[in-house]
């Protein structure tokens, strides 16, 4: 018993010398260093034991940065117009939120009413133009900025462009705002930014995180390669600059994507190059001109190429509909046409194409190169200017979803019904049922769809679809091409057929 005591005596003793050991170690070892190590900084920064001597840091601080950034910000509030039956964006699971600071109001029943909705800006010339988001100033009656130091200032809407989500300002006060400048080249995924703006209503908020990742597409805006951040970016963020630790504006916050409505660390920003582009022409003419076909778009899956019988390595974006009247329409492009360059620069990417038609006056003339009933030709197009919002772009882009399973025609999960028997103009057959662990479903096929055609057939009963379907599986295919219209959208859908 004795000896026990003894022995915890002795451990505890053993243990007192360690930590004394230790702590007169530290000790030592900043003695030693002499003038090397002045602060207990200085001996992190000089040695860490889980990476060695020499090069580890604390955190690096963000408070000189934000004291020459942070006056360029400013609060924006419009007093809005809104309809009594228009809701916010929904912000379910999965849900990007671009429109997270429309304004909220009481309303009586069916009768429009005036909101405010709230926002950030930021200027970019000391004679008082400033950027925001189009969201947040659309049909506005009266904007305001409150500046940094709390000064409110009556504002004026040069012009905007929904198609980018971005408006230009005009703030009168003076010649002398601070203004921020706008990056020349893109930033680096990984590399540290603050987020600047007015979420909530709480002026000044500046948030720090990394850039997640480029060329974000979020179904939003057919002209944004959105860059994605994890700076926190809430409610009232929407038109304030993201700037990078230069100083420089890297993007425009303006979406979200969050199950909640709250940040969740994954905002997305417009690029500098779409903002600096977008603002000199806002300013130069108050609008937007662009160029326009008049064709809805979608990239090739390996499923389509096959669907279409061309080679394998074949790269294009395929032409899913031909509007009337439309340039391309006149030109004769029609809907299963593969355009394999633009301008003499060969195009692979749906989204790309939409940009650089947009890029382009109204009146030019174009070549495009294309397959055409498997032969190659090049046509020459005038553009058009893109007409009002009937969709992104005149020339919009849809989204292939791949099938996943294999099945046959005769029972591929769906039911169908002449589009004429529902009273539809649009011809074709209507999806009104769906397996939705079927071969249709999987293929990408909803409820409601429009069947126009499969492999070039006309299809004007289910009968019409099944006898296509028959017929490609017969030309030894293994998936048929079905240009389905959903809502305002036409596109290709690959399905299996054996």
């Amino acid at each position: 018993m004795t000896e026990g005591r003894t022995r915890g005596r002795m451990r505890r003793a053993l243990a007192g010398s360690i930590l004394a050991i230790g702590i007169v170690g530290f000790g030592t070892v900043a003695w030693l260093v002499g003038s090397r190590v002045s602060t207990w900084r200085d001996l992190y920064i000089w040695y860490n034991p889980a990476v060695g001597f020499q090069s580890a840091a604390l955190p690096v601080g963000f408070e000189d940065l934000v004291e020459r950034i942070k006056p360029t910000v400013v609060g924006v509030r419009a007093k809005v117009e809104r309809d009594a039956d228009e809701e916010d964006q929904p912000t379910g699971h999965g849900a990007p939120s671009s429109r997270s600071d429309l304004p909220k109001g009481n309303v009586g029943a069916n009768q429009p009413h005036v909101a405010t909705s709230q926002g950030s800006g930021f200027f970019i010339s000391s004679d008082g133009y400033a950027m925001t988001t189009n969201h947040v100033v659309e049909r506005s009656e009266k904007i305001e900025v409150t500046t940094d130091d709390g000064k409110i200032y009556p504002a004026k809407l040069v012009g905007a462009d929904p198609k980018t989500d971005l408006a230009l300002l005009k703030i009168d006060g003076g010649n002398e705002f601070p203004a921020a400048r706008i990056a020349d080249k893109a930033p680096r995924i990984g590399e540290w930014v603050l987020a600047v703006g007015n979420p909530f209503g709480l002026g000044g908020t500046v948030t720090a995180g990394i850039v997640s990742a480029r060329a974000r597409d979020i179904k939003i805006a057919a002209y944004n390669d959105f860059i994605q951040i994890d700076a926190p970016v809430n409610q009232g963020n929407s038109g304030g600059p993201t700037f990078d630790v230069g100083g420089n504006v890297i993007g425009v916050n303006s979406a979200i994507f969050s199950p909640t409505g709250g940040s969740i660390g994954i905002g997305f920003a417009i690029p500098a190059e779409t903002v600096k582009t977008i603002a000199d022409r806002l300013k130069d003419k108050g609008t937007i001109r662009r160029g326009w076909i008049g064709i809805e778009v979608q990239s090739l899956s390996p499923e389509i190429v096959e669907g279409l019988g061309l080679n394998k390595s074949v790269h294009g974006v395929l032409v899913a509909e031909t509007q009337p009247d439309s340039p391309a329409a006149k030109a004769g492009i029609v809907p299963g046409d593969v355009i394999t360059s633009l301008a003499g620069q060969p195009t692979s990417d749906d989204r790309d194409l939409v940009k650089r038609v947009g890029d382009m006056s109204p009146g030019k003339s174009i070549e495009l190169r294309l397959i055409h009933q498997n032969e190659e030709k090049a046509i020459s197009v005038t553009l058009g200017e893109l007409p009002g919002p009937r969709n992104e772009s005149g020339l919009t882009t849809e989204k292939q979803k791949s099938p996943a399973a294999d099945g046959n025609q005769a029972n591929i999960g769906l039911t169908l019904m002449p589009a004429d028997k529902l009273g539809l103009v649009v011809g074709g057959v209507v999806v009104t049922e769906l397996d939705t662990a079927g071969v249709a479903a999987e293929s990408g096929l909803s409820i409601g769809d429009v069947i126009l055609d499969v492999g070039g057939t006309v299809i004007k009963t289910p009968v019409d679809f099944y006898k296509a379907l028959t017929e490609v599986q017969s030309q030894g295919r293994r998936v048929a091409l079905a240009r389905v219209k959903s809502n305002d959208a036409t596109r290709f859908i690959a399905i299996p057929v054996g």
